[in-house]
């Protein structure tokens, strides 16, 4: 069980889309619509561990078109919030809404997020902590998953707002971009070598 919550805390706190996006939000906006946000993204990871846990997704993904067509459109859309993140100047832009993002959008992005994927089937799949007992794993799995989720969250929602607060020069402000530009890059590998 501590190897299972060894592996939800490192494969959650990397970055990719949703916590680069919150802490954007937090950023530019401040906590509140940083935790509607959250929320979204709350309710959409669990429609993907449904998806995941269920054999849908796996079942769409068995459609070779369709795979393909979902893979390059993830990769894609990872792609360029890496090139918006890199190129985002010398201020901390990591997504720069022009209004702040809602529950709304957190909910749509997780369905699409390849690394919401990624991370449930590795979690669920690769960890066996009860098996003779595997409804009471999965629930298991869950709440240790939320334990874990939730604070990492709402802390890359603090760092958001505590760089926004920082006001870092501006070559500092540069680095952290394009460090986060390339940890978005790596979430697009990840996303890569787990279809290949």
């Amino acid at each position: 069980m501590i190897e299972f919550a060894l592996a939800v805390f490192f494969l959650i706190v990397t970055p990719g889309p949703g916590v680069l996006t919150t802490a954007g939000i937090g950023a530019a906006y401040g906590y509140r619509p940083g935790l509607a946000f959250i929320a979204g993204l709350f309710v959409g990871g669990h429609i993907v561990m449904v998806l995941v846990i269920s054999g849908i997704a796996a079942a769409g993904l068995a459609i070779p078109w369709l795979r393909t067509g979902l893979l390059l459109a993830s990769v894609g859309y990872l792609v360029y919030l890496a090139y918006r993140v890199a190129t985002a100047g010398s201020r901390i832009g990591f997504i720069d809404p022009s209004k702040p993002l809602g529950f709304w959008n957190g909910l749509a992005l997780q369905p699409i997020n390849p690394k919401a994927y990624v991370v449930t089937a590795t979690l669920f799949s690769g960890f066996v902590i009860f098996p003779q007992a595997l409804a009471f794993e999965v629930v298991v799995k869950i709440v240790i998953y939320n334990l874990i989720w939730v604070p990492l969250h709402v802390g890359w929602l603090w760092a958001g707002v505590t760089l926004h607060a920082l006001n870092l020069p501006h070559v500092i402000q540069r680095r952290i971009n394009v460090a986060m530009a390339l940890s978005m890059l790596l979430v697009v590998g990840l996303a890569l070598w787990s279809a290949a």
